[in-house]
């Protein structure tokens, strides 16, 4: 073998050696991006309410089964219940003019000795329990008679005219009415519950259907506070909105909740887009609204020109999912974002304690801080073909850039929380509902749904009783008088 084929055979080795280190360096780039990409979905499939926007209903609760059940214990490690130390919270007792009966216990002889000779010691409070307990429900059942005659004139037998509100009232008398409404939508109770209570307590037994008929009473009842309620809304400074599922007949509609300061409305719809915010605020709506990242609000913000706060919560949520990324750089640039917002609600929480101009500083100074490190600190790194690979990193760059003001509007806009909890918290009590009764099957099962659910968060809210409110709006309709209002008192 000449040493020029021998220089070839070795320059030929070396460079299979190479082509096959490249398809090997090939192979393990390709296993590598399969395994990021893994990563990013394990990640994904790990989102819950910590970490993302997802609802609190969406998070797997499955206990792990087998073992011995133990007192589950709080954050700070203590078993749930009362705590040592802790003052004991008794119940307030019932005045003096609540007590309908008095019954008083004298003793005449020693319980320990039996002896006679026992002296009452008029200065020592006596030992008091109090009890509370419920009559045998008397129900009143009243008939209504109207006797026929006979005309001469027209030779026609004609009978007598029952008074309108009777007509309107039905079998239900408005006390009546009041309670299957309360019971359905207060305490969340199916038709079916309703009618065992009525059947089984009451001594009544009713049809389902007409059950229905007479939430439709009801609703006719609580038009007019509801209208006027959906008329004052789009006037509000401050608003906070949210929307969830409804189920209606099988179909996909949406519950938005409003939320004012002294009120709230409710609204079901069909659609979960934008139109239904200008329904119901309008085009020329002026004032600041309180909401989630979902896309309808942010088209409504663009299209109208709305200022709008954007939860916070939800920001720092999406922030912990980039710490829970497998890259590096993406988890680096999670935590300063986290940092930094601690730092601004640090400044929140020194409220008290620094004058409005220091206050004001010190929040500007925290929200650009934060808003630095969102946009210019975000990593990135594009792929051969051009293709960003740390997307998430620079989707939240970009959603700094289009809308970190509208994170901050809480500082120049008075009243105006950094969070949407308020209407978060106002629609949580409609996830119940939806649990129990199912839903709705018409659109009257809607706008009942939405008035009655309407009057009690706002009674709730207002500190008043749904109950009395139902009531006073059902005597009303039956008697042809104006209903009760849910607006709230001038000042």
């Amino acid at each position: 073998m000449t040493p020029e084929q021998a220089q070839a055979i070795y320059l030929a080795g070396q460079e299979a050696v190479v082509m096959h280190l490249c398809q090997l360096d090939a192979q393990v780039q390709a296993s590598q991006q399969e395994i990021e990409a893994l990563q990013r979905k394990i990640a994904q499939l790990s989102k819950n309410s910590s970490n993302s926007s997802k609802r609190p209903s969406s998070d797997d609760i499955t206990k792990p089964k087998g073992g011995k059940k133990t007192r589950r214990p709080d954050e700070k490690g203590n078993p749930i219940g009362g705590q040592p130390g802790h003052p004991k919270h008794t119940r307030a007792p019932y005045p003096p003019e609540a007590i309908s009966h008095l019954h008083e216990h004298e003793s005449t002889d020693c319980p320990l000795c039996g002896g006679p000779d026992i002296l009452w010691l008029e200065d020592l409070p006596p030992r008091v329990i109090q009890q509370t307990e419920v009559k045998e429900i008397v129900v009143i059942r009243e008939e209504h008679r109207a006797y026929a005659y006979w005309c001469e004139a027209c030779g026609q037998i004609h009978y007598a005219e029952f008074p309108p509100q009777v007509l309107k009232e039905g079998l239900f008398k408005t006390r009546l009415t009041a309670l299957v409404a309360y019971m359905k939508n207060v305490c969340h109770a199916s038709f079916s519950t309703v009618r065992k209570f009525l059947r089984d307590v009451i001594g009544e037994p009713v049809s389902r259907g007409y059950l229905a008929k007479i939430i439709q009473k009801v609703s006719q009842s609580l038009e007019r506070p509801y209208e006027e309620l959906l008329a004052r809304i789009p006037l509000e400074a401050t608003l906070n909105v949210d929307e969830t599922g409804h189920k209606d007949n099988g179909d996909r509609f949406w519950t938005w909740v409003f939320k004012a300061e002294l009120y709230v409305l409710f609204r079901i719809d069909k659609s979960r887009g934008s139109q239904v915010l200008i329904e119901v605020l309008g085009k020329e709506f002026d004032g600041t609204l309180g909401c989630d990242y979902f896309s309808a609000y942010r088209k409504f913000m663009k299209d109208f020109q709305v200022a709008v706060q954007f939860c916070i919560a939800h920001l720092i949520r999406d922030i912990k999912f980039l710490t829970t990324l497998p890259d590096a750089p993406t988890r680096a640039y999670g935590n300063k974002l986290l940092h930094a917002v601690k730092g601004l609600f640090k400044v929140i929480h020194q409220h008290d304690s620094l004058t409005p101009d220091d206050f004001r500083a010190a929040l500007e100074l925290a929200k650009a801080q934060m808003i630095q490190i969102g946009i210019a600190e975000a990593p990135s790194w594009l792929d051969e073909e051009g293709k960003e690979q740390k997307r998430e990193a620079q989707n939240m760059a970009e959603r700094f850039r289009k809308h970190a003001k509208a994170y901050f509007q809480f500082i120049t806009t008075p009243g105006m929380d950094p969070t949407n909890n308020v209407a978060e918290q106002a629609i949580r009590f409609i996830v119940i509902d939806r649990l129990v009764t199912q839903g709705t099957r018409s659109a009257k099962g809607r706008r009942a749904n939405e008035r009655l659910w309407t009057v009690i968060a706002t009674c709730a809210l207002q500190g008043r009783s749904a109950f009395e409110f139902i009531l006073q709006a059902v005597q009303a309709y039956f008697h042809d008088e104006p209903p009760p209002s849910l607006l709230p008192a001038p000042p």
